[in-house]
């Protein structure tokens, strides 16, 4: 299983940036697709980005296509997210996890804590 810890959130201004950092240990991180979730209040986890773990081609929710970047050091075991551009609706507590395409995948362990991202209008 992988262990995760998420980390950068903050209290920005709308149209601001911020940079996440997710370290993985436990397993070899590098053999894992990894993706970025968010969870609003009152609202359902939701898929914000996955990044390949070989190929490392991206894929994007619709709402961050443009504005957000994930990347990963495979020798840092880490994967990052770039958000630019921030809006009031990307707030939420954001996590990482390993991935299997747009949800998490199967059996990867414990969710982190999440770090908080608030987006002031």
């Amino acid at each position: 299983q992988v262990q995760l810890v998420e980390s950068g959130g903050g209290l920005v201004q709308a149209g601001g940036s911020l940079r996440l950092s997710c370290a993985a240990s436990g397993h070899t991180f590098g053999n894992y697709d990894m993706g970025w979730f968010r969870q609003a209040p009152g609202k359902e986890r939701e898929f914000v980005a996955r990044i390949r773990w070989r190929a490392l081609t991206t894929s994007y929710a619709d709402s961050v296509k443009g504005r957000f970047t994930i990347s990963r050091d495979n020798a840092k075991n880490t994967v990052y997210l770039q958000m630019n551009t921030l809006k009031p609706e990307d707030t939420a507590v954001y996590y990482c996890a390993p991935a299997l395409g747009t949800r998490a995948a199967p059996g990867f362990g414990s969710w982190g804590q999440g770090t908080q991202v608030t987006v002031s209008s």
